[in-house]
């Protein structure tokens, strides 16, 4: 039973956006809450100071590696690359097969002796690189941060292998042991936090990154061998499908590249901002990216391949149809997760991050910085999707142009920020404005390349789940109110207390209110929920009656 039950895990195919999309948002918030474990550890560990500000200043070069080398190749051209093979019938339905499996050596072998190479150069250069990112830094801390990110420049191998594997599985619509294998990285993470910092130190830390990283390759590459990918070294740069994923990624790496150094930029400002500046930043950055990964993130992944389809095959009214959906979707369950983190921005700082060293003062600033980065967490959601339907339009050039202009107008504005005292939330400021920005420029764009983009359903939608909100954001304030003189707020469970029930209040209001006005999107989510929930318990049925015909 236990053997079938994985068998079903690796090779069960989604069929629809919506499916795909609960199956990659639950795998996920496993993974995210497995990621809070990480940062409860890390600030409780080593507190808002030089040494997280350290780890997560060397983490970026080699994040940078990954990003453009990596996502830029898989997102903009791998998947859309494969699925233009599977839709001209190339391939079997069902698995890999052998024109899919020859694609993905090639590329799994440029790539990985590609990252090999890039790692060696960067472990020598490290020096150079930790200089130029961190002018705040002193010369130990600058020594710390160099020993860092020559340890984790291993890194990227494993995660880029990883991803030509997340890349067949995304395709072949295999998306539980995709969303799975960030579960596994962050486990890597956590091995290093409890079982090597207590002697190594932070260089523990990032040790449990090159764990985690290989368990992210292990994962996928068990789930791609379930479905009959057998890789083989294959030296072919110029294999028609590697020239063709690197033609179509070489506009994606030069808007990640911008986005990267964007980030580059913001954590060497962070970096002149004393203690703690990088580490606040980055630790209030991870908690915002929750709800983004979970809704936004989820979606993108789960609709980039219908969507590429449906381009490949020119069905321009069915692609349309299915963007105008999953926009809706996405935006109603990212509103109440704003107003959620906009109110109770405090109780979820001090109850996930709260212990050991970091302290109040740490709160307070890691807070403020949360509530400017939630403001564009709509923008932030459907950046994901709205830019995989430019790819699958195999239009790379649009989303660089806009990302440039908006990085630019954002680096103008948090040195304004900065200036005026604002510290790390105004970096988070800037960068919600410059996210706002660059999803408005792009959806124009998309407009007049494709026409309407069911902007009146979108837009009637959306006023129903405004109103749902703001009923939201009042129950959420009553019940804290009320609350805060009942239990005692000075310890955490008392704060645990307050945040989870007005939270959980809200999102029923949220959702009751919405159901009750005639949201499609409402109705569409519970009416999904409850099939899940229906087939979980048919399948547990069916398992109990196995089980005694065996016995």
């Amino acid at each position: 039973m236990f053997k079938a039950l994985l068998e079903k895990l690796f090779r069960k195919e989604s069929t629809s956006i919506r499916s795909a999309a609960l199956l990659l948002a639950s795998a996920t918030l496993a993974s995210r809450f497995v990621g809070i474990v990480r940062d409860r550890l890390l600030s409780g560990t080593f507190g808002a100071g030089t040494e997280l500000d350290a780890y997560y200043a060397a983490f970026r070069t080699p994040d940078f590696i990954y990003n453009l080398f990596v996502l830029g190749a898989i997102t903009a051209g791998f998947i859309p690359v494969f699925a233009a093979v599977f839709a001209k019938g190339r391939e079997a339905e069902d698995g890999v097969g052998e024109e899919g499996s020859t694609l993905a050596s090639a590329l799994m072998t440029v790539l990985g002796v590609t990252l090999v190479a890039l790692s060696t150069i960067g472990i020598f250069a490290a020096p150079f690189l930790v200089t130029l990112l961190t002018p705040g830094f002193s010369e130990p801390e600058r020594a710390l941060t160099v020993s860092l990110t020559r340890v984790m420049f291993f890194s990227p191998v494993f995660l880029g292998l990883s991803s030509v594997l997340g890349g067949i599985l995304q395709t072949k619509r295999r998306f539980f042991i995709y969303a799975l294998a960030p579960v596994m990285y962050n486990v890597g993470i956590i091995t290093g936090i409890v079982f090597l910092a207590p002697t190594l130190g932070i260089r523990g830390v990032a040790y449990g990154v090159v764990l985690g990283a290989f368990a992210h390759f292990l994962v996928q590459a068990f789930a791609c061998r379930a479905i009959g990918f057998r890789f083989h070294f294959l030296w072919k740069p110029g294999h028609e499908g590697v020239v063709t994923i690197a033609k179509h990624s070489v506009p994606r790496i030069a808007s990640l590249a911008v986005s990267q150094v964007n980030l580059f930029i913001l954590t060497g400002l962070a970096s002149t901002l004393g203690a703690g500046g990088i580490a606040v930043f980055n630790l209030a950055n991870n908690l915002q990216n929750f709800p983004v990964g979970i809704l936004g993130v989820s979606f993108a992944v789960a609709a980039f391949p219908i969507i590429s389809d449906l381009a490949a095959r020119e069905k321009k009214d069915e692609l349309v149809a299915q963007f105008s959906r999953t926009v809706r979707t996405v935006l109603f369950l990212i509103i109440p997760a704003t107003v959620a983190f906009l109110l109770l921005r405090a109780q979820i700082i001090r109850v996930i991050l709260g212990t050991g060293r970091f302290d109040w003062g740490d709160t307070i600033s890691t807070a403020n910085t949360l509530a400017f980065f939630t403001l564009s967490l709509f923008a932030q959601a459907l950046y994901p999707l709205v830019v995989r339907v430019f790819f699958a339009l195999q239009d790379m050039k649009t989303p660089l142009l806009t990302a440039v202009f908006a990085v630019v107008v954002e680096r103008l504005l948090a040195w304004q920020f900065l200036v005026h005292g604002m510290g790390t939330p105004g970096l988070a400021l800037a960068f919600s404005l410059g996210s706002i920005l660059d999803l408005a420029l792009l959806w124009c764009f998309l407009r007049h390349r494709i026409g309407d983009l069911g902007e009146r359903r979108i837009f009637r939608a959306l006023a129903q789940m405004s109103g749902a909100g703001l009923l939201m954001a009042f129950v959420i304030q009553m019940m804290k109110s009320v609350l805060a003189s009942v239990v005692n707020m000075q310890t955490g469970v008392g704060i645990f207390t307050q945040g989870f029930v007005a939270g959980i209040a809200g999102i029923a209001t949220y959702l009751a209110v919405a159901y009750v006005i005639g949201s499609e999107e409402a109705k569409e989510v519970m009416a999904l929920y409850a099939k899940k929930v229906s087939g979980v318990r048919q399948m547990n049925v069916v398992q109990e009656e196995e089980t005694l015909n065996v016995e």
